[in-house]
């Protein structure tokens, strides 16, 4: 069974950083694109990151550039996102996706193993 394991959420004050991760099997993790998605109440769920299967490549929703950095370590089949100067409308839970092939997707439909989600809500 495919499992993605989120942690690292939280609760901070704007201007806090906070470093997700998301442990992987090896086999769901070494050559997939992975991702990182997230979803405020009431609202759909969204893109933020994806890194490529080498990590070479990376993309960001333009609200998160220049703040958030994903990352990934092979040896540890771990993936992080790295989420600096949080403002309140970061509030949302976060979640971890395999992607279907080697290359980065920024759509839902690019994923097809997703963690539970790890909430991380920043006060103003």
């Amino acid at each position: 069974q495919v499992q993605l394991v989120e942690s690292g959420g939280g609760l901070v004050q704007a201007g806090d950083s906070l470093r997700l991760s998301c442990a992987a099997a090896r086999r769901t993790f070494s050559d997939r694109a992975m991702g990182w998605f997230r979803q405020a109440p009431g609202k759909e769920r969204e893109f933020v990151a994806a890194i490529n299967w080498s990590g070479r490549n990376t993309y960001y929703v333009d609200s998160v550039q220049g703040r958030f950095t994903i990352s990934r370590d092979s040896a540890k089949n771990t993936m992080y996102l790295q989420m600096n100067s949080l403002k309140p409308e970061d509030t949302a839970v976060y979640y971890c996706a395999a992607g279907i092939g080697a290359r980065t997707a920024t759509t839902r439909d690019g994923y097809d193993y997703w963690g539970q989600g790890t909430q991380v809500t920043v006060s103003s």
